[in-house]
């Protein structure tokens, strides 16, 4: 990446300004101002993440460079995080959005501001971007949302198909961990251990009321744009990856927004696409100051005049867990749905798939609870080998279907659907279908994928159980993709009745059974085009210069899965330590550090288990914090069990006192049976 140390604008940082909110509560903001009396646009990311350090070095990369070309740029701790006041009890409430609108009219109505605020943000940031959009205040012009969905249930980290995502848990544990570090004395003085206390006390365990909505029910729809698309106003960049979890909304918003919009989608995880990984990352910061520069001054910079969408079209490659970079190339759409963009069908045979019709024919299907140990993480962070594996680790235990070698070259680009008939012998079932290209040396790489909850096979909204023995005709969405099959590969699609650890088992072990003939696989089939040749190239990734950081201790990652044959215990174990390091800008020592473990054993569907345990530390002079989480969840075929600790300590300093123990100041234990809901 390139650093660029030189703006056409002088920046002053303002370490921290607390905006009042309606009640009196006061967010903390860091504020990167360009030097100048010339009132100037704003731009708005409000996230929960904590300014004064876990974001200060991403911040670092994209504020100044924001501000260095014109902007206000402004990063705002949610209510009860880093240094705000009060304490946040989920995500996307409605004080959430009532706080946001208050930042932006306070932006707008600030001498250096001349009225114009956008809102950019990936993930939290991408999500409340929209929300607030869709709140229209007066003063919002224009957002970017990098990451994210319209719709909560559908695709978000919770649930997916129907099915309970295994990230749901690793989503809880994150903002478990957030939520209870406390505020920096430096900024809010002698109320931040008053301050921590409340959050430790109030916040909660969120993976409580998680679990308590398994069905798209109103507490999923309060906040999702989907509900009432038009009430977005104003412009909107959608960002997102294919190895993100997030990029099947672009398509929705692209298709039902009535406002001025444009998707990107690159081969990405989850980070902003300068930071992207794989690549190649682009140059989206510059993207970002020419999208500001049109809709928050009015200039011309011909943003809009290009394609509604540009996507990275992934070149066939290897399969591997992790990848530095995906070959492939640019190609665009200009509207979304596509015109020229063709369904082509193929029908299930007997293992084969084929475009002319073929007999009918049952299959049966009970997979092993190992198929989806090497499926990789829902969302892939980069920060681990957390893409899916050889898919040839998987298919012994799945239906296989494969095409014949191709002649020609098949580009898709879009969401794939199989429709499947299909029957089981129990009430509640699951089916998940892998799309892999196949090598002519037997190498599977996973193209995509996805899952279905059977008993969720008419909606979310009121799942119904099957009748045993009946044959039902559902269809599966696979996640959107762009995805180029070479001559002499084979297009495989792999069907399994599990996918563990990435989504939760049914509650019982079912045995599927599949009709060829009936079955289908759709591919959206792109042809190439002489115009994708002439698109304008991005620039290179550029951002301003990394915040200082001294490396104490280093961390560790890493991906293992293991199997005790002697106690059929199969265990996958993730661990994301990021060691310690000093921020030297403001002094603070950090220390962070995630493990998780995904475990079952035999095919036992209720020995399922998931744990995750923390590790967050904040240092600096005589402020020593530290706080660790425990969560796990297992079930039963009734329940969900639930257990979780916390614990925050003050520690002492072994400098002054080697023997010195350090004092737990707050402990929480909490057990919850949960009923499973058609999950």
């Amino acid at each position: 990446m390139q650093t660029v140390e030189s703006f056409p604008y002088e920046v002053r940082v303002t370490e921290n300004v607390f905006i009042p909110m309606r009640d009196g509560a006061r967010l903390a903001a860091r504020i990167w101002r360009p030097v100048t009396e010339e009132p100037l646009p704003a731009v708005l990311e409000y996230i929960p993440y904590r300014k004064r350090d876990l974001t200060r070095g991403r911040d670092a990369l994209n504020h100044p460079y924001l501000a260095g070309h014109g902007y206000v740029s402004v990063r705002v701790d949610l209510r009860g995080s880093g240094d705000s006041d009060g304490v946040l009890y989920d995500e996307y409430l409605a004080a959430e959005h009532d706080d946001a609108c208050d930042v932006i009219a306070w932006l707008a109505d600030q001498p250096w501001c001349d009225g114009n605020v956008g809102m950019m943000g990936i993930s939290w940031g991408g999500f409340n971007s929209l929300q607030v959009a869709a709140r229209r205040p007066p003063a919002l012009k224009a957002i970017v949302s990098a990451s994210a969905t319209e719709d909560l249930y559908v695709d978000n980290m919770h649930y997916m198909g129907g099915c309970l995502l295994s990230d749901n848990l690793s989503e809880a544990t994150v903002m478990l961990a957030f939520n209870s570090l406390p505020p920096d004395p430096e900024i809010v003085g002698d109320r931040w251990r008053e301050m921590w206390h409340e959050r430790l006390a109030d916040s909660g365990l969120w993976i409580e009321q998680w679990l308590e909505h398994q069905r798209r029910d109103d507490y999923w729809k309060r906040a999702s744009v989907n509900e009432d698309y038009a009430a977005v106003q104003c412009p909107v960049l959608a960002v997102g990856g294919w190895a993100d979890g997030y990029t099947n909304a672009i398509f929705r918003l692209l298709e039902h927004l009535e406002v001025p919009r444009l998707g990107l989608i690159g081969p990405w995880g989850h980070k902003y696409p300068h930071l992207g990984v794989p690549g190649p990352a682009i140059g989206f910061l510059q993207e970002m100051v020419r999208w500001w520069d049109y809709w928050l001054k009015g200039r011309d910079t011909a943003i809009m005049d290009e394609p509604m969408l540009r996507v990275w079209m992934q070149d066939s490659i290897s399969p591997h867990p992790s990848y530095a970079d995906r070959p492939g190339r640019w190609v665009s759409e200009p509207c979304w749905p596509a015109p020229d963009i063709d369904d082509r069908r193929f029908t299930l045979g007997r293992y084969s798939l084929s475009e002319e019709p073929m007999p009918a024919r049952t299959l049966d299907l009970q997979s092993p609870l190992s198929v989806g140990m090497f499926a990789g993480k829902w969302a892939s962070y980069a920060a681990t080998p957390d893409l899916p594996s050889d898919q040839r680790d998987e298919d012994g235990g799945s239906l296989v279907f494969e095409t014949e070698p191709l002649d020609d070259t098949c580009e898709v680009l879009g969401l794939p659907t199989v429709d499947l008939e299909v029957s089981s012998d129990r009430p509640n079932a699951m089916v998940a279908a892998r799309l892999s290209d196949v090598a002519p040396n037997g190498e599977a790489t996973r193209v995509t994928y996805g899952v279905l909850n059977l008993t969720h096979r008419d909606g979310s909204a009121s799942p119904r159980p099957l009748e045993p023995g009946r044959s039902y005709r559902v269809r599966l969405s696979l996640n959107g993709i762009a995805h180029s099959f070479p001559p002499g590969h084979r297009i495989r699609l792999s069907v399994s009745s599990s996918y563990w650890p990435l989504v939760w088992p049914s509650p019982e072990p079912a045995m599927l059974t599949i009709t060829t003939g009936d079955s289908v696989l759709t591919l959206p089939q792109r042809p190439p085009r002489a115009a994708d040749e002439r698109l304008r190239a991005f620039g290179p990734p550029q951002a301003a210069p990394e915040a200082p950081v001294t490396h104490i201790e280093p961390g560790t990652h890493h991906w293992k899965v293991e199997r005790d044959l002697e106690t059929g215990i199969s265990t996958l174990e993730i661990e994301n330590d990021q060691g310690t390091l000093s921020l030297d800008d403001t002094g603070t020592i950090v220390r962070r550090a995630t493990t998780e473990w995904f475990s079952f054993q035999d095919n036992d569907v209720t020995s399922v288990r998931g744990e995750t345990r923390t590790l967050r530390r904040l240092e600096r002079d005589d402020w020593r914090t530290e706080v660790t989480t425990q969560t796990v969840l297992r079930c039963t075929a009734e329940e969900f069990v639930l257990d979780a600790q916390l614990d925050a300590y003050e520690l002492e300093d072994p400098a002054s006192n080697p023997r010195a123990l350090s004092k737990r100041v707050y402990s929480q234990n909490w057990h919850r049976r949960i009923p499973r809901d058609w999950v």
